[in-house]
């Protein structure tokens, strides 16, 4: 069964101890401006929401990348930048409609997401469970649910107009 970071952005509290453990892991330092998620906060609006690469079904990242330096790990089924190959263009930045990929500022490289290999950091030390590494079926489950849930919710409220 594929799995799949399941993002819940009504969890999170802006912690970014997601950011703290990716650049950890992935760099051997903490510096949360190389991380391969970021949360992305508005005060006025009060919400914070982790933001990272989908590994979309078609991504559009691999398919503009001039170099075909973006592959599929055959074993996660992440969206893996091959550094040997990238030239750091950025078009994969510009063209990911979702934000998934950002610059590296050290390197000057393209970052996103590549799962930790199949065990992504950022999901085993999300305490509040904003993020999660978890079945797909599970995800569509809790998705279908929480949709209904609203629904049942806006119904209620409907009733006592």
């Amino acid at each position: 069964m594929s799995k799949i970071l399941l993002i819940s952005p009504e969890r999170c509290t802006g912690c970014r101890t997601c950011e703290i453990v990716c650049t950890l892991k992935n760099e051997g330092t903490i510096n949360p401006a190389r991380s391969r998620i970021s949360v992305i906060k508005d005060v006025f609006e009060g919400y914070e929401f982790p933001m990272v690469c989908m590994q979309c079904e078609e991504p559009i990242c691999m398919e503009v990348c001039p170099v075909n330096a973006i592959y599929v790990n055959d074993e996660t089924g992440a969206k893996v930048i091959d550094y040997s190959k990238c030239m750091g263009c950025r078009t994969c930045v510009i063209s990911c409609p979702l934000g998934g990929c950002a610059v590296d500022p050290v390197t000057n490289k393209t970052i996103k997401c590549h799962l930790c290999h199949g065990d992504p950091a950022c999901a085993r030390f999300c305490k509040t469970r904003a993020i999660e590494w978890v079945d797909a079926s599970l995800a569509n489950q809790r998705k279908r649910r929480a949709s209904v849930e609203k629904y049942a919710e806006v119904v209620k409220r409907m009733e006592h107009l």
